[in-house]
């Protein structure tokens, strides 16, 4: 009697999981056969009335009804999934010949594409190029620079100190006193980075982007410098640009000199970006002070070095012809959308 009802469950159970449509009733039917109250297991509490040396047999054969649906129950929901899956493509593909509509192009930020125009013409001099940590030492940021504590030229740099001895870096010349320590001259360095200062006006942001590099050599000269420089900025403003060098003093370097190029926008004729006057001052520069060596660990007596240091944000601004830095910070897409 119990062979024949299992026998009729499993055939109707069989015919019932190859005529389901959905997960729905898919899953109603796996309830009805295998749940607590199903008829699977309704059919195993007929065990008891089992005679004893037929029990063995029964309960064979109720794994073998159990095995059997359990593995038609797994072959359906394959084939559902696979048919569900066969729909979506169908009805979710995209023709890609057809042209794309409201495709707008983006552009790189006009800082970022300066770093990348810079970085590109730095590493085809043989520079390396390396970072360093925006939050910094007081050691790194300023006496390693030849710039001690209460020296004048730190009222030139309103520095957002953290404490005493921790603050964000007021300049990327921190990079180079550690690169310093650690390596072996000759080397050629340039390191890019966001710098900070308590400024704030149309030229001037309380975040802002830098970008120094350092030479270590035998025999460095300042016509080394001049003549580096001069192919940086020809490569960087076009072949046509003038190069003007300056006297200056910056503590870390001695001899020290300040860079003007030609303006972009008017080559030379004089326009309102470089305010009449034809000329841009763009960076400084000059010949690392041996004290800067010698805290650094190099024998200034063997090696020299130049140094020299730009704002990226102003190279930006000169390139785009871009008349308030603050517009390089708004995100204002309009403003965005003409860098394209």
């Amino acid at each position: 009697m119990l062979f024949d009802e299992l026998q009729n469950m499993k055939n109707k159970a069989l015919q019932s999981i190859e005529s389901a449509v959905d997960k729905k009733s898919l899953g109603e039917i796996k309830g009805e056969v295998f749940g607590k109250n199903g008829a699977l297991a309704s059919l195993s509490k007929g065990m008891r009335d089992v005679a004893p040396e037929d029990r063995p047999k029964v309960g064979a054969l109720i794994n073998e009804v159990r095995n059997v649906l359990e593995a038609k129950l797994a072959q359906k929901e394959e084939e559902m999934a696979r048919k569900e899956l066969e729909e979506r493509l169908n009805s979710e593909k995209i023709d890609i010949t057809e042209p794309a509509k409201n495709c707008e192009r983006g552009a790189l930020h006009p800082i970022a594409g300066v770093i990348d125009r810079l970085t590109d013409i730095c590493v085809n001099l043989g520079f390396s190029v390396v970072e360093g940590p925006e939050v910094e030492s007081d050691y790194y940021n300023f006496e390693a620079m030849n710039i001690p504590k209460n020296h004048p030229s730190r009222d030139m740099q309103d520095t957002f100190f953290i404490n005493d001895n921790i603050l964000l870096r007021s300049q990327t010349s921190a990079v180079q006193a550690r690169e310093m320590e650690v390596r072996k001259p000759p080397f050629k360095i340039v390191c890019p980075g966001k710098t900070y200062r308590n400024d704030s006006d149309s030229t001037h942001s309380p975040v802002f982007h830098q970008m120094e590099g350092l030479v270590i050599d035998e025999n460095v000269s300042m016509a080394d410098l001049k003549s580096m420089l001069t192919i940086m900025m020809k490569r960087l403003y076009g072949d046509d640009t003038e190069i003007r060098f300056r006297p200056s003093f910056f503590p870390f370097t001695e001899p020290s000199i300040e860079v003007d190029v030609s303006c972009p926008t008017c080559h030379g004729k004089g326009c309102s970006l470089c305010k009449g006057t034809g000329m841009l001052e763009l960076l400084g520069a000059g010949i690392v002070n041996p004290k800067v060596l010698e805290m650094s660990g190099i024998d200034s007596k063997k090696y020299r070095g130049f140094a020299f240091g730009f704002g990226l944000d102003r190279t930006a601004m000169i390139l785009n012809s871009i008349g308030n830095i603050r517009y390089l910070y708004r995100n204002d897409i309009r403003f965005l959308n003409q860098m394209k």
